[in-house]
């Protein structure tokens, strides 16, 4: 047998039904394995095809199906780089084969290159991967399937696999290879029964109490447990990449809280005698940049899978649980709650929820354009429950969906705001969309961060996905544009057409790749052509004009000091500040606050 076909073999028993690639020379024995034994996507940059890969692995319902990517050696491994960073980050699995140079070209490190476009792709990745491997020679079933099975578990990541070609193309005995036992997926250590007991003994003893749910609360098993999480009478909100956990319209959700996040959301959350943060890592994001200040009138319960982000420091944990999320949330529905113990809470925070509602009026657009936030609010009740919904990773667009995005029970949201790389959104997309062929993926993205990864519309015609694409044109980088204006006074530079910056015609890009293309208006957003259009098959690309000037409040209010640092309000102090009645009501529990010094 050729090594190839067993690689590939090993692969489809791994799971893997999908093998997304640019083609190659230094992968041309096991793209021509897999051809036939796999549904096998062409993309037309790497990147994409990486996060595609990530997006599709991360979505897949029911089979489980799995994506890998397969990319040649030297540029086709660098140019998914920050695919793999994004997927270490977000702490999800991806899986990169590559090619590499004969064995008897490589290097070794004696001078820069020998091997044509051999480039030492191990070092590169091994910063920002679970596993890496290098295949000189064939290895065995067993010591290949290590990194992949490494990046599984306990906390997911990506693995990376270099393979020279003549190790592809060798000739072995298949018996001898599987000789060797597999190695297990690693598992968590048992947990400290004493530690677990004290952190429920304090749930239990608490008053003011949120659940906080993040992306690495198992989203099946989240579902599962929803209902009588629910019950317990305690406030839950969600982390950016845990929010398709629970749905909006839920009794118990009380938002997203975030440096970008719903201000109620920050300000109960602010207010809490004890944050329970599942399955999220507490990333600055979520603290907020002045993390000593979170929380402070309370306590943190963290349980997370990595002990490192558990004493990491920042912020303060009070009672740090290295377990599995789903295991400390059935271990929760076993606390002595009494009944009725949390209703004042609860009363308070719906009364909060009624007065800051998520789309506040200070926001400002020309009459002209369409308001981002009203617009996907309104965009939330026409998705369906089963469908899978792409805000983008970074930038204005991202903003206004995070606070102002309604979602339901059995939608999958997914984005990757810890790279916040712009060109993710389409490119994972289109992975979550041929993850689910059955119903409508939407994504939403900014006309910046499209340009980034156009040319993967042909990827979406050449399989007629069923893939909505919203693009918030806004003539460039909105958020760039904001910091330069409140920062700089207004130094613009490369943000814009204005200052260089080169975007193309919507109409004309879409025309170009075959794609029906729709201009929404102000006049036609609420009659019948958009809905029609938005629930024909296939593909669709929506122009959603958005003025340059517009706003994106609220806000965490930051302001550069006079030794060129930055700093900034805790979360509950978002601009534009509340005044002195609005903040007699909502922060019964945060005694003589004073709205943001640092202004906008």
């Amino acid at each position: 047998m050729k090594y190839s076909d067993a690689l590939v073999a090993w692969l489809i028993e791994e799971g893997y039904t999908h093998c997304f690639f640019v083609a190659g020379g230094n992968i041309m024995h096991i793209l021509n394995s897999v051809r036939d034994k796999m549904t096998c996507v062409p993309f037309v940059h790497e990147f994409a095809a990486a996060a595609a890969a990530e997006y599709f692995t991360a979505s897949s319902r029911g089979a489980s199906e799995k994506a890998f990517v397969l990319v040649t050696a030297g540029p086709g491994f660098t140019n998914t780089i920050t695919a793999i960073a994004s997927a270490w980050i977000e702490s999800r699995q991806l899986l990169v084969i590559g090619g590499q140079v004969k064995s008897q070209d490589l290097s070794n490190g004696s001078v820069r290159q020998r091997g044509i476009q051999e480039i030492n792709g191990i070092a590169l990745a091994e910063p920002i991967c679970k596993a890496v491997l290098q295949i000189r020679s064939p290895v065995s079933k067993s010591q290949f399937l290590r990194p992949i099975r490494l990046g599984k578990n306990p906390r997911q990541g990506p693995a990376f696999i270099e393979i020279c070609l003549d190790a592809q193309g060798a000739s072995v005995d298949l018996l001898r290879l599987e000789q060797e036992p597999l190695i297990s997926e690693k598992s968590l250590d048992l947990v400290d029964e004493s530690l677990l007991d004290k952190a429920l003994h304090a749930i239990s003893e608490s008053h003011r109490p949120v659940l906080l749910v993040g992306g690495g609360c198992d989203y099946e098993d989240f579902l599962m447990l929803r209902e009588p999480l629910s019950k317990l009478g305690i406030p839950i909100m969600t982390t950016w990449n845990g929010s398709d956990r629970i749905s909006s319209d839920d009794p118990s959700y009380f938002g997203r809280p975030n440096t970008w996040g719903q201000r109620y959301s920050n300000v109960l959350m602010q207010q809490s005698d004890l944050l329970i943060a599942v399955g999220t890592r507490l990333g600055l994001q979520q603290t907020g940049f002045a993390w000593e200040e979170f929380i402070q009138t309370g306590k943190v319960l963290q349980v997370d899978i990595d002990k490192g982000e558990l004493s990491k420091g920042h912020p303060k944990t009070h009672y740090p649980l290295n377990m599995d999320s789903s295991t400390f949330l059935r271990a929760l529905l076993s606390t002595e709650i009494k009944s009725n113990q949390f209703s004042d809470w609860l009363d308070f925070c719906c009364s909060v929820k009624a007065l800051l509602p998520p789309i506040e009026e200070p926001n400002s657009n020309g009459a002209e354009y369409i308001d981002p936030f009203k617009f996907i609010a309104e965009l939330s009740s026409l998705i369906e429950r089963d469908a899978v919904i792409i805000p983008c990773s970074s930038g204005g667009t991202f903003t206004a969906a995070m606070q102002s995005l309604n979602q339901k029970q059995g939608q999958r949201i997914l984005s990757n705001k810890g790279m916040a790389s712009m060109g993710y959104g389409l490119s994972g997309a289109i992975g979550a969309s041929l993850a689910n062929r059955h119903t409508r993926t939407y994504l939403l993205e900014g006309d910046g961060g499209f340009a980034q990864n156009l040319q993967e519309l042909g990827t979406v015609y050449s399989n007629y996905l069923p893939l909505k694409m919203f693009v918030f044109a806004n003539d460039g980088y909105a958020s760039i544009r904001t910091t330069q204006k409140n920062y700089f006074n207004g130094a613009w530079v490369g943000c814009d057409s204005r200052t260089g910056l080169g975007l193309p015609s919507l109409e004309h890009l879409a025309m170009a790749y075959k794609i029906p293309y729709f201009k929404i208006s102000n006049s036609n957003i609420n009659d019948g052509r958009f809905i029609d259009f938005m629930l024909q098959e296939g593909p669709a690309l929506f122009e959603v004009p958005i003025d340059a000037e517009q706003t994106y409040f609220p806000k965490i209010a930051s302001r550069v000091t006079s030794e060129g640092a930055m700093e900034s309000n805790p979360l509950h102090l978002m601009y534009p500040e509340l005044g002195d009645e609005m903040s007699k009501l909502v922060f019964r529990y945060i005694p003589g606050v004073i709205q943001g010094e640092f202004g906008e």
